[in-house]
């Protein structure tokens, strides 16, 4: 079969031809008709997320989109390595596939399924968001951010804070149910007052999805601003801006902030997958927006490199038609 294949840690994908898979007893093959690049899909590749394995060659992707012997279209996360989603057949166990509502395409679903989990399990199985609560996403202005902001509305947030570089992007974001936008263009002792007057009016909830800095601003204001024993719930997704930062002690002993992840490890896989069933079934009646492009698989080694943190890049594939 056609796939996209990963030959050694740190190299593009190259198009060509792999052993196709044998479902085991628990499996089913699924006919793939689009699978997208995400930020863990590309660490993965290059060997540098703390998920990847060490087994070349393999078939690159996480997650994609398909149709069953049945004819039922799935999403479907996580076959067994040296296998992916990129290729014109995956084999995955029936626990990690979920049936597509009708009403949705297969692009879009493979486009939003990863970066709109993110949030949703952040949301839903980490900070445990209520209605009326208030949230803060640290670093909206990228693909998984900006579905952050329009999910937070849809699970009943009464206000949306929403930070990036961009100012562009934080304009746009106005529009998909950003309340407060603030530029990560500031000096440190401006940036941390701003986050003090947020933190000051009440924060419920934190999404993070670029540490480094503004995170490492952004815990010190919710110490110094935040309400005396009112919880903050700080849920650490991506570390786009860096993978450590430095923090006083000082801020855990003075504060209610509660720090945790999100991701796989800190959540079940079965309920990563219940979240991203819930995501699924929500994007039509919850309008979600997000942009993508589609490519033909066999130009992925061209498409690789040109994807962006604002546009998704979805490979069609043939397997699917």
């Amino acid at each position: 079969m056609k796939a996209a294949i990963v030959l050694d840690a740190g190299r593009v994908p190259v198009f060509g031809d792999f052993k196709a898979p044998v479902p085991s007893a628990d499996e089913k093959l699924v006919s793939v008709s689009a699978a997208a690049i995400s930020q863990v899909v590309k660490s993965r590749a290059s060997g540098k997320h703390y998920s990847s394995g060490n087994q070349f060659p393999f078939i690159v992707g996480i997650d994609g989109v398909g149709r069953l012997d049945d004819g039922r279209r799935v999403y479907f996360v996580l076959p067994n390595a040296p296998y992916g989603s990129m290729a014109e057949l995956a084999a995955v166990r029936s626990a990690q596939c979920v049936e597509l509502p009708e009403e949705l395409d297969d692009v879009t679903a493979a486009a939003i399924a990863n970066p709109g989990m993110s949030s949703w399990a952040a949301y839903q199985e980490r900070a445990k968001l209520r209605s009326g609560e208030t949230v803060l996403i640290n670093g909206a202005t990228g693909t998984s951010g900006r579905l952050a902001v329009q999910i937070a509305r849809y699970l009943g947030a009464s206000k949306v804070i929403a930070t990036g570089r961009n100012a562009d992007s934080l304009k746009d974001l106005e529009g998909l149910g950003a309340d407060v936008t603030i530029p990560l263009v500031q000096d440190k002792s401006v940036l941390e007052d701003a986050f003090k007057e947020q933190f000051a009016s009440g924060v419920d909830v934190v999404i993070d999805y670029l540490w480094g800095e503004s995170a490492q601003s952004l815990l010190i204001a919710a110490a110094k601003a935040g309400r005396d024993a009112v919880p903050i719930r700080y849920v650490q997704v991506g570390s786009i801006s860096g993978a450590e930062i430095s923090l006083p002690s000082a801020v855990l002993r003075s504060s209610a902030i509660t720090l945790m992840g999100s991701g796989i490890g800190s959540i079940a896989l079965d309920r990563i997958i219940n979240a991203t069933a819930e995501l699924l079934r929500a994007t039509v009646p919850g309008n979600f927006k997000i942009a993508f492009k589609t490519v033909p698989l066999s130009d992925i080694e061209n498409a690789w490199p040109l994807d962006d943190s604002n546009r998704r890049t979805v490979f069609e594939i043939d397997g699917g038609a």
